[in-house]
């Protein structure tokens, strides 16, 4: 155990290594590329690089470095990982009525109304993008959501 102890002490850029890795492993396999073991690996890797190198001498400065290449690391990718992660808009599958068009059998209005789906009379309210304060009887509207048991139509 001695010679294990020995040899860390001696080799910090090794110890970086295997801690950047494991870092890295486990972001990848566990959390999902979340990010902080993500920044925090590179940081260690690059910490190890310094010392590897010459750059960096004594623990105080190499933790000091990986907290401050953390950081840098963090702010250079945080954009380009968000792009990475897509901004489409996913559409709503929870139910089969969304996407349907129905008729409207009492009034609409943002509070309530009723719409005929099925033979029934669904309670149902506009969407708070439509760009009407009512619908009117017999009218056609097209169901965007469901919310409970009130479709969210425009």
């Amino acid at each position: 155990m001695d010679t294990l102890m020995d040899y860390l002490q001696n080799n910090h850029d090794q110890l970086l290594y295997v801690i950047g890795a494991l870092a890295l492993i486990i972001e990848l396999s566990v959390t999902g590329l979340s990010g902080p073991l993500l920044f925090f690996g590179l940081s260690c890797l690059l910490t190890g690089l310094l010392v590897s190198i010459g750059v960096i001498q004594g623990w105080e400065f190499e933790i000091l470095s990986v907290g401050l290449l953390s950081a840098v690391v963090a702010l250079l990718l945080w954009k380009p990982l968000k792009q990475f992660q897509g901004n489409r808009v996913v559409q709503d599958t929870s139910s089969d009525m969304i996407g349907q068009t129905v008729p409207v059998s009492e009034v609409i209005t943002i509070n309530g109304g009723k719409v005929r789906h099925s033979g029934i009379n669904w309670n149902a309210r506009l969407s708070e993008s439509a760009t009407v304060s009512s619908i009117a009887v017999d009218l056609r509207v097209k169901i965007v959501a469901v919310d409970g048991n009130v479709l969210i139509v425009e």
